[in-house]
């Protein structure tokens, strides 16, 4: 909840804790909002927190630019940067720049990090699939339908973007409407054939509707474009 009060005298005030709790890939590990929370607006910044052995940085590398520094809030982390390995208690900070793969791991229960990231001389603006990320976090929690109108918003607000029908054909084929995903991903297909093909042969999420058609067709571009393999 929002502290309105503190919104009207200029400030908000909130414990890690009291951040929303929303799982991630089937609770991997936890997002806790913080630039949604306070609708922070000039740079990103979020919280993870974990039981010992859950992940508390997703695995990834920052390609465009984009600098990231994380606090070890509480707890204890396992910090995978490019091929060394750090332990980091409580009060540790690390800054990783573009390029440099990272994750971490919790080490002990309770386990919380914060990230603070942005793209040096550019104008920050919010990821533009923020709401995305979260529609899945809410349907994994069973909150199908603010989930549905978060992507939805999202889709419409980038019509014109194949990631947003993509992940918006991933949902409806997940959480109950098959129809509308697979012309979500038709669409998808529509704006960027080859991206599309290419995940539509390898997600997961689709494997419900596999052997649809429409489906089939769209993922059996991406095996005539790679052509004949090792053996043919």
């Amino acid at each position: 909840m929002r502290d309105v009060e503190g919104v009207r005298k200029g400030y908000e005030v909130a414990h890690v804790d009291e951040l929303e709790e929303l799982p991630i890939n089937q609770g991997e590990f936890v997002w806790r909002p913080v630039r949604r929370r306070f609708g922070i607006s000039a740079f990103g910044t979020n919280a993870y927190t974990g039981r010992a052995g859950q992940r508390v940085v997703e695995e990834h590398s920052e390609r465009d630019g984009h600098e990231e520094m994380y606090v070890v809030l509480r707890g204890r982390a396992t910090f995978t940067l490019g091929d060394d390995e750090f332990d980091a208690p409580a009060g540790t900070l690390v800054f990783v720049r573009p390029g440099t793969r990272r994750g971490a791991v919790a080490a002990e229960d309770g386990t919380a990090v914060l990230v603070v990231g942005a793209k040096p001389g550019v104008v920050f603006e919010p990821s533009e699939w923020e709401d995305i990320f979260a529609a899945f976090s809410y349907a994994e929690k069973g909150d199908v339908e603010v989930a549905r109108k978060l992507i939805a918003g999202a889709v419409e607000n980038r019509p014109d973007a194949w990631r947003g029908h993509f992940n918006f054909a991933c949902f409806e084929v997940l959480y109950g409407d098959t129809e509308a995903g697979i012309a979500h991903l038709q669409r998808a297909y529509e704006l960027d054939p080859e991206h599309v093909s290419k995940a539509a042969a390898t997600d997961s999420d689709f494997d419900a509707v596999r052997d649809d058609p429409r489906v089939r067709e769209i993922s059996a571009i991406a095996g005539q474009a790679d052509g004949p393999g090792e053996g043919s």
